[in-house]
């Protein structure tokens, strides 16, 4: 009798409603990547072999398939929520176990390490003082310090000198404006990030000669520094000569007078043309200490802190993995699989290497389950479910009609 078939049947519906149910119910899991449930036939063997006319027996449950196709990325505005564009997966820790994710809602734990919503790490390759390391596998961890000063060791000028004007004939005074014909100042950083004033005083020499002489004078915070002659060719207005100079002296660092310091100045961009005195350029390298703003994430990976002195530290790359056969892996839940022999040899790499997509951050990977689809299947899965059903409602009818007989 074919009660087998029909049973076979109900029991394959039925886990085929499993599957879809499954996936309707993650429509709205980040990083959910759907399954479909795929069915083989059966039939009966014997120890010598099957007749041309065997009937089968039924079907069986052969496999749930993932599909691993790209799901939608959308826009979060959260740092550390990040959306893989291609191939790879998310590797993570947790307790020994190392499982991997396309589930990019990640954010700090109390210790300053990348975390799911799980607790399990985020890996990849750790910094040291912003160096990557060469290998991945390690834990990712802000560190909440301040950023490092720096002291200014360059700095770069380029103003204009007014050609009609009048040279102060007097010696230079600082405190004394017409000694001088212009005057600007920047703001310096010590080793320790303390700020400085230096000032630059321009006084145009006196006598008529090509090229002009202009003669510098510097100070830092008011205390003179030296002073350096600077010519320009009547030919074209252009800085010929003192365009490079080193100035030294000393100031008070954390309270301790006559501090050494020796900066470079560079005027290579200063003219003297006629008009009104104006500074075109004014930079310097250094720079105060700075406190932990935020994070940013680039499309390779990498974790930068961020601080208010406008500096950032590599503190880290996120790593990616890819799997010959991602099929083999087994779920494990809280959209997590771990590897297994069919899944092939673990590829961790940087992102954006060989076969591995890019890294989006601000959003995440969206489910790939075609609701539309899913509802199409569960009407056709319920369909399947009543047939067999009918089957077995058949072959009970026959059966009946074989008691029956007298």
């Amino acid at each position: 009798m074919g009660f087998q078939q029909g049973l076979s049947g109900l029991n394959g519906a039925a886990k085929n409603l499993d599957v879809i149910g499954h996936n309707i119910a993650n429509t709205s899991t980040v990083g959910f990547k759907s399954s479909q449930a795929q069915f083989a036939d059966v039939y009966a063997t014997s120890l010598y072999g099957v007749g041309g006319l065997q009937v089968g027996i039924g079907s069986k449950l052969a496999d749930v398939a993932q599909s691993f196709t790209q799901g939608n990325v959308s826009a979060t505005g959260g740092t550390l929520d990040l959306a893989i564009t291609g191939e790879g997966f998310f590797q993570l820790s947790q307790n020994g176990v190392t499982s991997y994710s396309r589930n990019g809602q990640f954010h700090l734990d109390n210790l300053g390490y990348v975390v799911d919503n799980s607790g399990a790490r985020v890996q990849g390759y750790a910094a040291t003082n912003g160096v990557l390391a060469t290998a991945p596998g390690s834990d990712l961890q802000v560190a909440f310090t301040t950023g490092q000063p720096r002291l200014t060791a360059n700095v770069e000028i380029a103003a204009n000198l007014d050609a009609d004007a009048v040279a102060p004939g007097v010696a230079f005074v600082a405190t004394d404006a017409d000694t001088y014909n212009h005057t600007t100042s920047l703001t310096i950083y010590d080793s320790l990030g303390s700020e400085h004033t230096m000032s630059l005083y321009f006084a145009k020499s006196a006598g008529a000669a090509d090229p002009v002489d202009w003669t510098v004078h510097y100070a830092m915070d008011g205390v003179s520094a030296g002073s350096d002659t600077l010519s320009f060719p009547l030919v074209d207005g252009q800085i010929s000569s003192g365009s490079q100079q080193t100035v030294a002296g000393t100031y008070t660092v954390a309270g301790v007078a006559g501090t050494p310091f020796s900066i470079e100045l560079d005027l290579a961009g200063s003219t003297m043309f006629s008009g009104k005195f104006g500074v075109n350029t004014l930079t310097q390298d250094g720079y105060g200490k700075g406190e932990l703003a935020g994070l940013a994430v680039t499309q390779d990976g990498i974790i930068q802190s961020q601080y208010t002195n406008g500096q950032s530290l590599t503190i880290g790359q996120i790593s990616l993995t890819s799997f010959l056969n991602p099929n083999g892996l087994q779920s494990i839940g809280s959209n997590h699989w771990i590897d297994t022999p069919e899944a092939g040899t673990a590829n961790t790499q940087q992102p954006s290497s060989g076969v591995l997509g890019q890294i989006q951050s601000g959003a995440v990977e969206e489910s790939n389950v075609d609701l539309t689809a899913e509802l199409v299947n569960l009407i056709i899965a319920q369909r399947m479910y009543q047939a067999n059903a009918q089957t077995i409602r058949a072959q009970d009818q026959i059966l009946q009609t074989l008691v029956n007989l007298r």
